[in-house]
């Protein structure tokens, strides 16, 4: 029900997740009037692939987290996480308002052992058509160095249930690549990724995250939101270049035309679209927050990034990684 379009979005990227996944069963959570009529729409859909659980109430992005969580118990957003602790789903999906899905989620599901606080991650395209996987993006605005180890593990075991790599690097976002940079936090941050069993790079700065010099790239969430943001503006920036090129004089419009495979390829890798779907990591079940004005394609991208999530083990992975931060802070 949340997002900027609602059910114009969340049904159609749903439907056709059923259709491209045929061994999916999807919980539509929300008004079941308003969902049903969206439904009745589709042709052939088979009934016993999905079910509609009615949820009274609405979480509007403008709605405080504290409001949507005490008094918003019915909300659909609230009942989908709560399918999730029941066991009923595997994931829950949502286009709506961060701050609460944030706070409903970490107070219905919990954190996992040896995580203080929940961390938003993403990947970003790379120069060499890889991906950097990116955390916080904007749950935690001051962090500890302590955070900046948990969310590094957390983004580890991340890359590893979804893109296999079993030793992924990882890097720390700070203002140059010497130790001796970065305020007291970041160089304690450091320090303590040095003496993980993690495969710590070292210090990157924010070209890097393109270059894909690491597999995971470390924050705290106030610099990984400005990274995030100042992302999608230049690829909406490259879109709109592309498509100005065909409404200028009949030399440019004949350049673009011979260069258009080569910008169709550019536009679709950096098209933020195709990465949508953020996993809320460090609670005990698998959560997916899309951008609140993703369409319908960019809303199925977050579905599949849930069920990827789900199949390859993410939850159990995370769990794994913090056992010996866990015993480590047992035995402190």
């Amino acid at each position: 029900m949340g997002g900027d379009h609602g059910l114009a979005v969340t049904i159609p990227a749903a439907v056709n997740l059923l259709r491209t996944h045929s061994h999916v069963f999807v919980h539509l959570v929300g008004q079941q009037v308003a969902i049903e009529q969206s439904l009745s729409r589709y042709r052939n859909l088979d009934p016993t692939r999905f079910a509609v659980v009615h949820a009274n109430d609405v979480v509007t992005m403008d709605d405080p987290p504290a409001q949507a969580l005490r008094g918003k118990k019915d909300s659909s957003m609230r009942v989908a996480i709560n399918l999730v602790k029941e066991g009923v789903a595997q994931a829950c999906v949502s286009a709506g308002n961060t701050g609460a899905l944030m706070a409903i989620a970490r107070f219905v599901l919990k954190t996992l052992p040896g995580i203080d606080r929940p961390a938003i991650a993403t990947a970003m395209p790379t120069m060499h058509h890889g991906m950097s996987t990116v955390l916080d993006l904007g749950a935690n605005v001051d962090c500890t160095a302590e955070h900046l180890l948990q969310f590094a593990s957390m983004g580890s075991a991340l890359v590893s249930a979804l893109q296999g790599k079993m030793n992924p690097a990882v890097g720390l976002l700070n203002i140059g690549e010497e130790i001796i940079k970065g305020n007291d936090t970041v160089k304690q941050a450091a320090e303590l990724l040095r003496q993980s069993n993690l495969n710590f790079y070292g210090n990157v700065e924010g070209n890097d995250i393109y270059k894909g010099t690491v597999d995971v790239v470390v924050c705290d969430g106030f610099v990984g939101n400005i990274a995030l943001k100042a992302s999608e503006g230049v690829a909406q920036l490259m879109s709109g270049t592309i498509r100005d090129e065909f409404q200028r004089s009949w030399f440019s419009r004949l350049c673009a035309v011979l260069a258009y495979p080569i910008l169709r390829r550019v536009k679709r890798r950096l098209d933020h679209r195709r990465y949508n779907g953020a996993s809320l990591l460090g609670l005990r079940g698998v959560v997916i927050k899309s951008h609140g004005s993703a369409d319908a394609f960019a809303f199925e991208c977050a579905l599949v990034r849930a069920h990827d999530a789900v199949q390859n083990g993410l939850l159990e992975k995370i769990t794994q990684a913090m056992v010996p931060l866990s015993a480590e802070a047992d035995a402190a």
